[in-house]
């Protein structure tokens, strides 16, 4: 593997034996002055995932950039896994990802050897149409939403999806996120996270910062007079007594997590009910909202979910404008952040 081609995608193999042929080890990278602009870059990579949505570029014109370049996705990666927090990993490795797709658009030579590595069953004709798997199509096609996406819009043929490059790479960044997820946190060791602790300071201050610009309420904690009338309808029979079906029950507590609310205070609010029974709701909140698995809450379902599972209540004409009830709170206080972010919700 030539050296940009490493610098480029240095999730590759062929990049750590570059790394390796330039004696970098892992106790250099962390102590070596001769390193420390892999350190920096390093840092970068993470805090523009937080910043910008993806990892920045940078000019890789020399052999000591590019191998600055190489060791500075390890460090990267014992950043996030020092910090350990789930957000902050989708976060990065959705922009790593994104970085990928970015480069794949002017380097299609490099399109095969990246499908190889992150294992996606693959082909590409004379006329520059790939061809991936179905099977594999699938797995990391299920998270697009547009119906151009369904496998019964797609040109399927023996088993395979003829697809046109930039589809091609648009799945590759869904397999390379995938993975990155599936890798961190990395088992760290405690020297090195002292090491560390800098830069994990200064990444942790700003991903407390992006929680809660991010966050619906803005961190200033839930407004009931701003709740969408479905999460009114379902907390106020809650409250009432009213035994709640599975989808409204998961519907409410998921919504709340999203606002910011504690485990404490979301059990409060279910313990109003006449029939409140402790260590039935303990344990579907804290598996709803992740803190029984350790991880980061499910996401709250979007308004043609809750329309599906019949638990849309009373909508109103701003109902009509959106289709998620966390745009319904954001909207009603006032807390838009950008159009974009809006999409996601």
């Amino acid at each position: 593997m030539d050296s940009l081609q490493a610098a480029r995608y240095p999730f590759l193999q062929g990049a750590a034996k570059y790394a390796e042929a330039n004696r970098a080890d892992i106790e250099s990278l962390i102590e070596s002055p001769s390193f420390s602009s892999a350190r920096k870059r390093g840092l970068e990579r993470v805090l523009s995932a937080l910043s910008q949505h993806k990892v920045s570029d940078i000019p890789l014109m020399q052999e000591y950039d590019r191998l600055m370049e190489v060791l500075s996705y390890p460090y990267a990666r014992m950043i996030v896994s020092c910090i350990n927090d789930r957000y902050l990993t989708k976060r990065y490795a959705l922009a790593e990802a994104a970085r990928m797709n970015d480069l794949l658009a002017n380097d299609q030579e490099s399109e095969m050897t990246v499908a190889e590595e992150l294992e996606v069953i693959s082909t590409v004709d004379a006329e520059g149409m790939i061809s991936m798997h179905f099977s594999d199509y699938l797995r990391f096609s299920h998270v697009m939403k547009a119906t151009e996406w369904k496998l019964i819009n797609t040109d399927l043929r023996g088993g395979f999806v003829h697809l046109s490059p930039d589809k091609f790479n648009r799945l590759l960044q869904n397999a390379l996120q995938e993975r990155i997820e599936k890798e961190l946190p990395l088992n760290v060791p405690e020297v090195i996270k002292k090491a560390l602790k800098k830069d994990t300071d200064h990444v942790t201050v700003l991903l407390n910062d992006t929680k809660t610009k991010l966050s619906p309420t803005g961190g200033e904690g839930m407004n009931q007079s701003y709740l969408p009338p479905c999460i009114k309808a379902i907390l106020a029979s809650a409250q009432n007594g009213v035994n709640l079906s599975h989808s409204a029950r998961f519907a409410l507590v998921s919504y709340l997590n999203a606002l910011g609310l504690s485990y404490e205070q979301i059990i409060v609010l279910f313990s109003q009910s006449p029939d409140f029974d402790e260590s039935k709701s303990s344990y579907q909140i804290k598996h709803i909202t992740g803190e029984e698995r350790g991880r980061e809450g499910y996401t709250p379902p979007e308004c043609a979910t809750m329309k599906t599972n019949g638990i849309c209540f009373d909508p109103d004409n701003l109902c009509a404008k959106i289709n998620h009830p966390l745009s319904y709170y954001r909207i009603k206080s006032g807390n838009i952040l950008n159009k974009q972010d809006e999409k996601k919700a």
